[in-house]
């Protein structure tokens, strides 16, 4: 018995350490070039070695490694070996992989953005000042996006390369074969794809196979949405169930594909749930991406809080990428309305949030009273031309089911069928349920159709999405009606008319209430995000191995489908990218993000500024510079240009230990807000700060441009020089902004957290080169 209980003391801290065990990525910067990568491999695993018992264990432990551009193993480890590898000598940091999961964050998008014919008046104005972009960029053709996602529909006419040239000699990546899916997949559009699995595998077991494919295909959709979005080819007469009819396209419809698949399902979840993608999966992807030769990545991933830098896989990465200049392009996230919820917020990134476009699809409810509400879906189900009886969800829930908030929210099992059969059902957002599975809660029921109700936090943001069943989804404002009526008379009735696409929808853009929003958690000194672009009801191709809904009780099968996100809405900054480094292919990432962002658009379609879902005013918080515009993002006339070593110094003036081994800081170190970004932060300001800022002519050789200031309400703003004067392109100019509050003793009884915005610009008479402020005072 003393042998038994000696030898379970003695089992018991080995049985911790076990269980502690997870994927840590330990980062060492930047190769020096002087490795072959088998002698790269080695160095890593000897580090490993002096942390682990046998060189069986350290084998066995490595995941990764990193061998291209960035530096770097994952492995297995205990809590303890990690805190001994961080203190080695070389290793700039170690940290746990974070799962991220997909921030679930087009046939009109790009007409809307001014791309493609059916322009308005002022976009005509500018294409004959301009030329036509895309003829300009000869639609993409010779850059390679690389979309790191959950894998490629390959078979999509979106991904043909009938007429293309050859493939970019800069391209040396592969076409990874696997599970239904073979180098015949690959072609001159989609010239390269890979999967990676290592780091989800080790933490959840061998992949499901009739979840998803051990390949580079998509079982999902996702991936195959924002890889057609950034560069699919024109197919004319699609459609999504019979709706948004017309010629689907990228962006660059010549550009070139290389696939990243790094996404997986969620095990023990639906599809619907989303994808789950491992830190440790998507740094091997990024590091292969630099090595196979992108210019643009596209990343529609995210967190539901960002993590410091040092900390960060994508921002890590994707700092590697931009010291090769590849432009990186990020969803900020679906993690609104709330403020501080974006992220992706690093400088060296193009932080994407989300906005409408001017289409809809009409699903009018009319009630027994005569009233008719302008609901949206895309189901392609329809109602008999006759009225049905109107319940509210929390009024026919099955007993048992607590009458309180989340009653309406028809989650599963909630709803009572002898209450609910052969009626239409009014269930509100939120809760357990999401939007499609509360309609196949109410199909359960025995109800004939559904009524999706926002919730005030979502306003008139209106997802179409594609039920499996007649419904509807309509604003909270309209909710309050539906509820008033029903409480009005004895026997509601009520009716869903069968959708339309309408287009020129006014107000549009506006912000929509999923996208994420500043101010930047990791460093409240750079606004974020940078810019929005269209994520609202965006027709792109569809995995055909899965359904519109994702759900396994969805039999449906289509080749394009309508979705919503800032997954949607990055693909479309970065088929932009790809199209003005097809015109200026000597610009510098810096150069590309910031025309985008001075270039954006403020207002909507009818003139005035852009709202959130609601009709409110927006904000930078929301839309960064504003709207995607990029026609005029082509010629900027002047551009904020930023280095990699610019990066690096930045991170030391926030305290971030070098993320390049190779690179010391200075002993003197300057406000991050000194970074040359095309916006301005000034976080806690206690009285007054300057700040400084250069731009480079990248417009007309001689040129003059004016100084203009909209300032921040409580705050006065002094630009210095307030003229530029250029004689040659490529000239750079510095000048000093002052930022001072006019009364802080008054100012201070406010929040301290509230932020003011404002603008200022240059001007040469053609170009407006605008640049958002938000000011806090301490």
């Amino acid at each position: 018995m003393r042998f038994c209980v000696f030898f379970l003391l003695f089992l018991l801290p080995l049985l911790a350490s076990c269980a502690e065990r997870k994927v840590y990525i330990v980062y060492f910067g930047e190769h020096s070039g002087q490795k072959a990568l088998h002698e790269i491999e080695d160095y890593h695993h000897s580090y490993l070695l002096s942390v682990k018992a046998s060189e069986e264990e350290a084998r066995d432990s490595l995941l990764y490694s990193y061998k291209h551009s960035i530096n770097g193993f994952a492995a297995v480890l205990s809590p303890h070996e990690a805190a001994k590898l961080s203190e080695m000598d070389e290793v700039v940091s170690v940290f746990p992989s974070q799962r991220k999961k997909h921030t679930l964050h087009t046939t009109r998008s790009w007409e809307f953005v001014g791309l493609e014919k059916g322009l308005g008046r002022e976009q005509l104005k500018q294409q004959k000042k301009t030329g036509n972009l895309l003829q300009k960029a000869r639609y993409g053709d010779q850059i390679i996006v690389g979309m790191v996602d959950n894998g490629v529909w390959p078979e999509s006419k979106s991904f043909s390369d009938e007429g293309m040239g050859p493939i970019p000699k800069s391209w040396k990546g592969i076409c990874q074969t696997g599970v239904a899916f073979n180098s015949s997949h690959c072609n001159r559009k989609l010239i390269g794809a890979r999967y990676y699995l290592k780091g989800y595998e080790s933490d959840n077991g061998p992949l499901n196979t009739t979840t998803d494919y051990r390949s580079p295909r998509d079982k999902d959709g996702h991936g195959t949405h924002t890889a057609s979005t950034v560069a699919g080819r024109r197919v004319h007469n699609v459609s999504a169930l019979g709706y948004a009819p017309g010629t689907a396209s990228g962006g660059a419809p010549l550009a070139r594909l290389a696939i990243y698949k790094v996404c997986w399902p969620i095990p023990g979840q639906t599809k619907v749930k989303g994808n789950t993608c491992y830190e440790e999966d998507m740094l091997a992807a990024i590091d292969d991406a630099i090595a196979d030769g992108v210019h643009v990545l596209s990343i529609s991933i995210g967190t539901s809080k960002p993590f410091t830098y040092a900390e960060d896989g994508i921002a890590i990465g994707a700092l590697h990428a931009t010291k090769n200049n590849i432009v990186v392009a990020c969803s900020a996230g679906n993690s609104g309305p709330g403020p501080s919820t974006l992220s992706n917020p690093a400088p060296w990134i193009i932080t994407v949030g989300a906005s409408s476009v001017d289409r809809e699809f009409v699903t009018p409810l009319v009630l027994g009273n005569g009233m008719k509400l302008m609901g949206q879906s895309v189901t392609p189900y329809k109602l008999k031309k006759k009225m049905y009886p109107l319940v509210f969800a929390a009024d026919v829930v099955v007993p048992g089911v607590p009458k309180n908030n989340t009653a309406a929210n028809c989650n599963f099992g909630s709803l009572d069928p002898k209450k609910v059969k052969g009626k239409l059902v009014l269930c509100l957002r939120g809760g357990i349920a999401l939007r499609i599975e509360k309609g196949i809660e109410v199909k359960r029921a025995g109800g004939v159709g559904f009524i999706l109700g926002n919730t005030p936090e979502n306003g008139f943001d209106l997802p179409a999405d594609p039920h499996l069943l007649p419904a509807t989804a309509v604003s909270s404002e309209d909710v309050t009606k539906i509820r008033n009526y029903i409480k009005s008379t004895k026997k509601p009735m009520a009716t869903i008319i069968p959708g339309r696409t309408v287009l020129h929808a006014k107000p549009a853009p506006f912000m929509a209430s999923f996208t994420s929003r500043g101010p930047n958690t990791i460093d409240p000194n750079i606004l974020k995000p940078d810019i929005t672009g269209p994520g609202l009801n965006i027709l792109a191709a569809w995995s055909e191995g899965s359904s519109p809904t994702r759900s396994e009780l969805d039999p449906r099968v289509v080749k394009y489908n309508i979705f919503s996100g800032t997954s949607m809405s990055c693909p479309h900054v970065a088929a932009a990218v790809a199209l003005i480094k097809a015109i200026h292919p000597n610009w510098s990432s810096a150069a590309i993000r910031s025309a985008l962002m001075t270039t954006a658009g403020l207002v909507n379609n009818i003139g005035k500024p852009i709202t959130d879902s609601s009709g409110n005013p927006a904000n930078p918080f929301q839309y960064g510079s504003g709207h995607l515009r990029p026609t005029k993002a082509a010629d900027p006339g002047l551009v904020y240009d930023t280095t990699y070593t610019d990066y690096l110094l930045y991170l030391c003036n926030i305290g971030v230990k070098s993320l390049d081994s190779s690179f010391k800081c200075p002993k003197v170190s300057s406000s991050s807000n000194n970074l040359n970004y095309p916006s301005l932060q000034i976080s806690k300001l206690k009285r007054k700060v300057t700040i400084t800022r250069t731009v480079t002519n990248v417009g007309s050789a001689r040129s003059i441009y004016f100084s203009s200031v909209k300032s921040p309400v409580g705050f006065s703003v002094r630009v210095e020089p307030s003229i530029l004067y250029f004689n040659h392109v490529g000239q750079k100019k510095s000048f000093c902004i002052t930022v001072e509050a006019r009364n802080p003793k008054a100012s201070k009884k406010n929040d301290a957290e509230e932020y003011a915005f404002g603008w200022y610009t240059w001007n040469d008479g053609i170009h407006n080169v605008r640049s958002p402020m938000a000011v806090s005072l301490a």
